[in-house]
């Protein structure tokens, strides 16, 4: 896994998923998402209490395909299951298929616009934050067709970063995770680098809009799973 040092040098361009990215991704993810692991198992274990034989899991930004990698190889005894994995970057889905070839795995990989895809009925379908780089315009829209795209009973996982509704507070859940990711050994000129690289490009909404949304949406259900200060992994039910 290629260490990310991306943030090292002054950015010349907005946040945005190429090769460079794409390249160290792994890396960020695991360095930059506090308890990136537990939420993953935590998205891995509901998943699966869903999922059954002939059944359909969408990840929507699926990046290098390492959760649907971990869900594959839980699968146990339930047959003709179909693992997808969506992403509009070709850097991800390029290091994605590196992987799946790797690991003999049968996931389907395709480069395409979440928002336009022709989804099947599913049972489950995934976001780790993802919905945070979709326009507030459009994001209802996605979230829409999600839940049209599963079945009853389907459940819909996702992880998103997200704000306070009280500033002082805000302020506190910020300073705390950058705290965080200096002891992942970011320098505060990475920590900053990255802030404005992200800046108009991640927008985070509170933990009660995102709950809101879904549920407008059509969802009866959205709980939370879990959450570190800033962070949060969501599950909501058909």
């Amino acid at each position: 896994m290629k260490t990310d040092t991306l943030f090292t040098k002054p950015i010349s361009k907005q946040f945005e998923f190429d090769a460079d990215v794409a390249a160290v991704f792994d890396d960020m993810l695991m360095r930059s998402v506090p308890f990136y692991k537990e939420s993953q198992s935590l998205t891995r274990r509901f998943a699966l209490n869903a999922l059954s034989e002939g059944g359909i899991v969408y990840d929507l930004g699926c990046s290098t395909a390492s959760l649907l990698l971990e869900i594959e190889r839980s699968l146990e005894k339930k047959e003709d299951v179909r693992l997808v994995g969506i992403d509009n970057s070709p850097a991800m889905i390029e290091h994605a298929r590196k992987k799946i070839e790797v690991y003999g795995s049968t996931i389907e990989l395709y480069e395409g616009d979440i928002l336009q895809f022709p989804y099947e009925r599913a049972q489950v379908i995934i976001s780790n934050y993802t919905l945070q780089f979709i326009r507030p315009m459009v994001r209802d829209t996605l979230v829409r067709t999600i839940n049209d795209a599963l079945a009853e009973g389907g459940v819909f996982i996702f992880s998103e970063k997200v704000v306070s509704e009280d500033p002082k507070l805000n302020k506190e859940l910020i300073d705390c995770y950058y705290d965080f990711k200096k002891v992942q050994g970011y320098s505060e000129y990475e920590i900053v680098q990255k802030r404005e690289a992200l800046e108009n490009v991640l927008i985070p909404y509170t933990m009660n809009e995102n709950i809101q949304m879904v549920k407008k949406s059509g969802f009866k259900t959205c709980e939370l799973l879990f959450r570190w200060a800033n962070f949060a992994t969501f599950i909501a039910i058909k």
